[in-house]
């Protein structure tokens, strides 16, 4: 029930024309009503309130006029022409219950049914570029006269905009029900359906839907890339933006500050989850769906990008009965996901797992994960505590941010716990001095740290398009390649095909610097020694880096010089 509403029930309150009691009566008569017959009950409670007190829409409106200082219009006494309707489009009309009546240079002049939603005033005034002259009107005459004037008009025009779309179905889970799908949403939600089918289909890991001044963008993230897509018509982005907050359960009402929700859809028998972020801008909300894959997370350590070498390398790390390892990297290198596949290698049956996160991005079977709840007490810290009193072999921990987690966590890695976790850092052994700079004592960290593992990820060229090429003496060098060994020299590229979408990659692999603490290392950690010289003992005793890393990927044909020169740093 809008504002509106609810200030005349408390009007007839106060002046003795409504009890609770008739008040309570109403709402039982109306919730007995079959829905097929009354689709609409805040306006039937409201026709029956009228009823039983005796008041005629006239007087109700007179009384709304001189309590708001608003003019009241009789729509029964005005004709709506078609440029007048024109001013509005239908979406508009419809989800802020408003017709237009005139309009000159600097404002609109609108009827509401609601003029107390300051909201829908200040949005409507945005959409249309000019100041709103908001006048009321009663609810029921108002949706009247909006199907009267705007009748299917729209659902037309958006069918014909969609014709062509791929129509198979994709289920939506919580959020989206079959009974919340009216036949004039039906054309939207067929364009949010088709812009995740679509995204899913082209292996995207986010969806972009960006509010700009002109026009509204779509843009999906594939391989670490932002793509432009077909773009719907700006006048659509209120629906389509309104539908997809419907569908991942956050206030519709709410514009003004940044929300998060979840939406669970199953193409076939693949269950994907999208977790939605909204973001207030200029021009209205960006709001931007992340796929998270959960087939992703039974990976095996060589679709990480793993060569043998490390892999047996990590294998044996987290296969230790207690410490702490950490994978470090910037925000979308891929930290997560290399988590949650070695959490997987280790699931079983005899281990006991628990992982704190923020948020939890894929539910495990097997291992009991955690939400972190600030607004509650439930942080890192607060979690890791109480965790530890249930007894885990395991404890994955999403972030280490503070001194409290960072103590807790190795605290937990010296009685027996082995501990997962991330840091963002630019390097492997930069992890130690970033623990050191949070407070944490340096024999501590020389005491729980068994390895760190710095990564990002490159695209990996295309299998189906890849063909041969002789690097260039400019690539030569840069792999370190002597002119005796360029003969046998022969790298990778991706032509273009459909499968990658003339790209010429498909999918992403890592680059990995694995450091390793034993005695030696661990001993220079307790003198607190320089990350200069941590890195130089690392190398030393075989730590490759991550462009090394690349450059074996460059020459084994994974992917190309560029992309590894992108992503990772020249030591000195």
């Amino acid at each position: 029930m809008n504002e509106t509403d609810e200030f005349i029930i408390d009007a007839f309150r106060q002046q003795g024309l409504a009890t609770d009691e008739l008040i309570n009566e109403i709402v039982s008569e109306v919730d007995s009503l079959p829905e097929s017959e009354t689709p609409d009950k805040d306006l039937a409670f409201m026709d029956l309130l009228l009823d039983k007190t005796g008041m005629a829409k006239d007087e109700v409106l007179r009384f709304l006029s001189g309590e708001l200082n608003m003019d009241s219009i009789d729509l029964e006494q005005v004709s709506f022409s078609e440029d007048v309707v024109s001013i509005l489009q239908p979406e508009w009309a419809k989800q802020y219950e408003v017709i237009p009546l005139s309009q000159n240079e600097v404002e609109v002049v609108l009827i509401f049914a609601n003029p107390l939603d300051p909201e829908a005033i200040d949005t409507l005034s945005q959409l249309l570029g000019k100041s709103i002259n908001p006048k009321l009107s009663y609810r029921g005459d108002i949706l009247s006269v909006i199907e009267q004037a705007y009748g299917n008009a729209e659902e037309t025009k958006l069918n014909d905009f969609f014709e062509g779309l791929d129509q198979d179905s994709i289920e939506i889970g919580d959020g989206l029900k079959a009974e919340d799908v009216s036949e004039e949403d039906a054309p939207i939600i067929k364009y949010v359906h088709s812009v995740i089918k679509d995204a899913l289909e082209k292996r995207a890991s986010d969806i972009h839907m960006e509010p700009l001044e002109n026009k509204f963008r779509v843009r999906f993230r594939i391989d670490g890339k932002l793509q432009e897509q077909s773009d719907p018509p700006k006048r659509l982005q209120p629906s389509i933006l309104s539908r997809t907050k419907l569908m991942a359960n956050v206030s519709l009402a709410e514009k003004r500050v940044p929300l998060d929700g979840r939406i669970n859809v199953k193409v076939g028998e693949k269950v994907i989850d999208l977790r939605v972020s909204t973001l207030p801008t200029v021009h209205g909300e960006s709001i931007v769906m992340r796929i998270l894959d959960k087939e992703s997370l039974s990976l095996g350590l060589p679709q990480l990008g793993f060569f043998s070498d490390d892999q047996e390398t990590f294998e044996q790390v987290i296969s230790m009965p207690d410490g702490i390892f950490l994978v470090t990297g910037p925000t979308g290198s891929g930290k997560s996901t290399t988590l949650y596949s070695a959490l997987n290698a280790i699931n079983k049956p005899d281990r006991k797992i628990i992982t704190v996160e923020d948020p939890v991005e894929y539910e495990v079977a097997g291992i009991n994960q955690v939400q972190v709840r600030a607004d509650v007490g439930m942080t890192f810290s607060a979690a890791l505590r109480a965790m530890l009193r249930q007894a885990p072999n395991i404890v994955m921990v999403g972030e280490i941010r503070d001194l409290e987690t960072a103590e807790i966590a190795i605290n937990a890695s010296l009685t027996g716990h082995m501990v997962f976790s991330t840091l963002h850092t630019n390097d492997a052994p930069s992890s130690v001095s970033r623990l050191v700079d949070m407070g944490v004592k340096p024999f501590l960290v020389s005491a729980s740290l068994r390895a760190a593992l710095a990564q990002r990820l490159v695209r990996s060229i295309c299998q189906n398009c890849k063909e041969p090429y002789s690097p260039n003496e400019s690539e030569m060098s840069i792999l370190g390649i002597s002119d005796e060994q360029s003969a046998n020299v022969s790298c990778m590229i991706g032509t273009g095909c459909s499968k990658c979408g003339d790209k010429g990659f498909r999918g992403r692999k890592g680059v990995f610097e694995i450091f390793v603490v034993n005695a030696e290392i661990e001993e220079m950690i307790y003198h607190n020694v320089s990350i200069v010289e941590l890195r130089r003992k690392a190398r030393e005793m075989g730590m490759r880096s991550m462009r090394e890393d690349g450059f074996r990927k460059v020459l084994a044909g994974v992917t190309t010089l560029d992309e590894v020169l992108m992503v990772t740093t020249e030591e000195e």
